[in-house]
Order: C-alpha cells, then sequence, then structure tokens
C-alpha cells in the first residue's frame, strides 16, 4: 500500500506520550517494517485510530486509508 497522494510507502506515527518523538515505518505489501528495531516496545503500534503521517507529502490520516 501507499500514500494515496504520492505514492510513498514511507510513514512515521507520533508517540502517544511525547508529540516531538515519531516512530518512523515503511508499510510494504501490506506490511510494517519500523526504521527502529525497539519502536514497536516504545509505543509506536499501529492501531485502527492512530494518526499515521506520510513523509513525503502533507497528508495523514488512519490505517484503512492508505
Amino acid at each position: 500500500m501507499a500514500c494515496p497522494i504520492c505514492k510513498s510507502d514511507q510513514f512515521f506515527v507520533k508517540d502517544p506520550d511525547d508529540d516531538y518523538e515519531i516512530f518512523e515505518f515503511q508499510y510494504k505489501n501490506g506490511e510494517i517494517r519500523f526504521a527502529d528495531a525497539g519502536a514497536e516496545a516504545g509505543g509506536a503500534e499501529i492501531g485502527e485510530k492512530r494518526e499515521i503521517y506520510c513523509q513525503r507529502c502533507a497528508w495523514h490520516g488512519k490505517k484503512g486509508a492508505i
């Protein structure tokens, strides 16, 4: 899957406890791969209600939109 606007597969989510901390990931073939191996342990889980941001353009939305 890719960004609906620019077709990038590079995204990030913000840390729920710190808006200045982000977790970058790639969404390819329906699989999420975090850039940092410890990101999932640090609160980077991707749920249906979590806001996802494209790294290439201004798009942001929920997981179901990508």
